[in-house]
């Protein structure tokens, strides 16, 4: 994939023929895959399709094994990635927020430290800004009277308002998202969503790894079909809730239906 891929001019974030290989196991296959500012990129598929890989390797916590990974143009990951790479992937690392299917909040913290830790000790701002800003965050997300609570005293929903909230404080330039609702019931998982739609309609670029096809039907840009380590198809989501391509696809909806 060429940087104008998608009609995207220069990408905030690509991947070019990017492969992933655990041992003899092949998760991915030479994925090709642009992300453009205030895109909304909903990346769906059965079980197995290395769809959370994929997401892992965009946020640089896997390196590939084949291919590379680049923001703006700037080669951030590739395979036995020289110093320059690594260094420039350190720089630009915080630019990259993960919101993770289990939270992966500090437990023995509370909301509120668990917001200002990384911005404090990455970003380099002051206590003082730093709560400012989380506390700004966790009233967007509807947590503002919960930011002296421990995690453990929380809901799932309200943990994952969190764990956003977390991600934001960074300020990133995008957001991933793993199946966040997926450990979550039906009331919880609507309490999430709502933030996440609210966070597009602001213009946050987002990928979102989700088995939620309503929300990929309704906020996304673009939705990714993958199967198999493969993007099997990639278009709007009327195009392929309505019209998909491939027979792969069309039983991967047919199911959803039943």
């Amino acid at each position: 994939m060429t940087p104008q891929a998608h009609g995207i001019a220069v990408p905030l974030l690509a991947a070019e023929a990017l492969g992933k290989r655990f041992g003899s196991h092949v998760v991915l296959r030479s994925i090709d895959l642009g992300i453009a500012e205030r895109e909304v990129v909903c990346v769906i598929g059965p079980s197995g399709s290395g769809k959370t890989t994929l997401l892992r390797c965009l946020a640089l916590l896997e390196e590939p094994s084949e291919g590379r990974i680049s923001m703006e143009g700037v080669t951030l990951a590739m395979p036995n990635a020289n110093r320059a790479i690594r260094r420039a992937a350190a720089c630009v690392r915080a630019e990259i927020g993960m919101v993770f299917q289990h939270f992966n909040l500090w437990p023995h913290m509370t909301v509120l430290a668990n917001l200002i830790e990384a911005p404090m000790h990455v970003r380099g701002l002051s206590r003082q800004d730093a709560v400012a800003r989380a506390e700004a965050l966790l009233e967007k997300v509807g947590l503002a009277d919960r930011r002296d609570a421990y995690p453990t005293r929380l809901s799932g929903g309200q943990q994952q308002r969190v764990a956003i909230a977390r991600a934001l404080c960074m300020t990133p330039k995008l957001l991933l998202f793993d199946e966040p609702t997926s450990a979550l019931d039906p009331e919880l998982r609507r309490e999430v969503l709502q933030v996440m739609r609210q966070l597009a309609e602001e213009g946050m670029t987002m990928v979102v790894v989700t088995h939620e096809m309503n929300f990929a039907r309704g906020v996304a840009s673009r939705v990714v079909f993958m199967d198999a380590g493969d993007v099997v198809e990639t278009k709007p989501p009327d195009a392929f809730f309505t019209a998909p391509e491939t027979e792969r696809a069309r039983r991967f909806l047919a199911l959803l239906e039943e």
